[in-house]
């Protein structure tokens, strides 16, 4: 994982500068299309189990990952790839942080967990606090305040109908997700973004299709009676292949670049995205989320004027 170095030499400052830019990009890109995902997941939560459901978005991820895999690395490199550890990496951390993010957003709505999600720059901080002994300088802790600042205006303003178990479910899957995040990008270095994407991916689809399996049997879950109509396949590829796929290869990019913490005040910016998606289909500006995006920048900024 690329991180901060506050005494780079005249030959580093530049791969810096490009290192900072290129993760900033990922992650705006990362953060648009997941939002797009969340308008989607709504519309089928209203007929699908989450568990089903978080199955066939892995699914649909799965079938767009592995064959770009494929091409951008050749078959030899596929092969060779740490298939146990990346298997294992998406079953335990990203099947079960995307598992309780839907949940929590069904025993809420989309505007509780982008509340709650907030606070995923502080879980990631932790994860690198204990892992690679992040030094907490001035500039990066005014920007993770900054940014959590951004998060709570552009979406507290909207009505939340309860907390409880679903914050729960929020506030353990950030956690998750920034854990497995730094797991990937540590053991799967010598793979590429697409590589690293897909190999989790999929393990977090075997994950979750073993749990569904599991859980049907069970009496815990059901199967949707209408589950591949044309409308929810193609909110499936939104969900999947968008919100999941070039997602996580996306927020991969962006993490290497930017380590995971800064990586994820990118998070907060989300509600914005979706009121500009909203807006592309009729619905109005939104001036708390428009500010909240604007003091989460900021916070980005901050959080990097040290690098």
């Amino acid at each position: 994982m690329t991180q901060a170095n506050t005494t780079l030499g005249a030959d580093d400052a530049p791969t810096a500068r490009r290192d900072i830019w290129t993760g900033n990009l990922m992650g705006i890109g990362s953060m648009l299309v997941w939002a797009a995902g969340f308008p989607a997941a709504e519309v089928l939560l209203q007929t699908w189990d989450p568990l089903a459901l978080i199955t066939g978005r892995f699914g649909f991820a799965s079938l767009l990952l592995i064959p770009l895999w494929l091409m951008v690395d050749g078959p030899a490199r596929v092969l060779a790839a740490p298939w146990v550890r990346g298997l294992l990496i998406g079953a335990v951390t990203l099947a079960t942080g995307a598992y309780l993010l839907l949940l929590a957003q069904y025993f809420t709505d989309a505007v509780t967990v982008a509340i709650i999600s907030t606070i995923t720059p502080i879980s990631a901080t932790l994860i690198e606090l204990i892992y690679v002994r992040r030094r907490l300088g001035f500039a990066f802790v005014a920007g993770l305040v900054a940014t959590v600042i951004g998060g709570l205006v552009a979406t507290g303003t909207a009505p939340v109908p309860h907390l409880g178990l679903g914050a729960l479910c929020a506030l353990v899957s950030g956690t998750v997700f920034s854990w497995g995040s730094y797991l990937t990008i540590r053991d799967l270095a010598a793979l590429s973004q697409v590589g690293r994407a897909a190999v989790t991916v999929l393990g977090g689809f075997i994950g979750a299709l073993v749990a569904l399996i599991v859980a049907v049997w069970t009496g815990y879950a059901t199967l949707p009676e209408t589950a591949f109509t044309q409308t929810s396949v193609g909110l499936l590829v939104i969900y999947g292949c968008g919100g999941m796929a070039i997602s996580q290869v996306l927020w991969l990019w962006s993490a290497d670049k930017l380590g995971i913490a800064v990586a994820a005040f990118h998070i907060n910016v989300a509600p914005f995205y979706v009121m500009l998606i909203l807006m592309a289909l009729g619905a109005g500006w939104n001036w708390p989320q428009a500010i909240g995006a604007a003091i989460v920048a900021i916070g980005v900024l901050m959080a990097q004027s040290g690098r």
